[in-house]
């Protein structure tokens, strides 16, 4: 709930953005940034049919988008870098996962090691 949150705003503000952009040509940088944000939180939450993620996965994943983690990342790339990443968690950070599952909420603590473990695939 704490990631999914803030999420939803990311989502309906990035829709408000894109109706608004069809009309106007010129687009102001941070008007530029949102909308390529929205557009990898678009990107994240889709899911093959029939083969949901586990809700860990999906706040590891969500948590990186909506904190900017992958910002830099081109939205035709993010599947497979949403891939490498659970990956990467599963294999080095095992721990953090199991955290979210069972603590259901992400502490200050959580939330940083999750942030510095994002940002240590990043630098791979």
């Amino acid at each position: 709930k704490q990631v999914a949150g803030r999420l939803r705003l990311d989502l309906a503000q990035y829709r408000e953005l894109e109706a608004f952009a069809q009309f106007g040509s010129e687009l102001d940088p941070a008007t530029q940034k949102q909308l390529a944000r929205g557009a990898r939180v678009v990107e994240v939450l889709k899911q093959p049919q029939y083969q949901p993620m586990p809700v860990e996965q999906q706040v590891i994943v969500i948590f990186a988008v909506t904190n900017g983690l992958i910002d830099d990342v081109p939205v035709p790339q993010i599947k497979e870098w949403e891939k490498g990443l659970l990956e990467f968690m599963a294999a080095q950070h095992p721990e953090i996962a199991e955290e979210i599952r069972t603590r259901k909420a992400l502490s200050d603590d959580l939330s940083g090691r999750l942030r510095k473990a994002i940002e240590e695939y990043k630098a791979l």
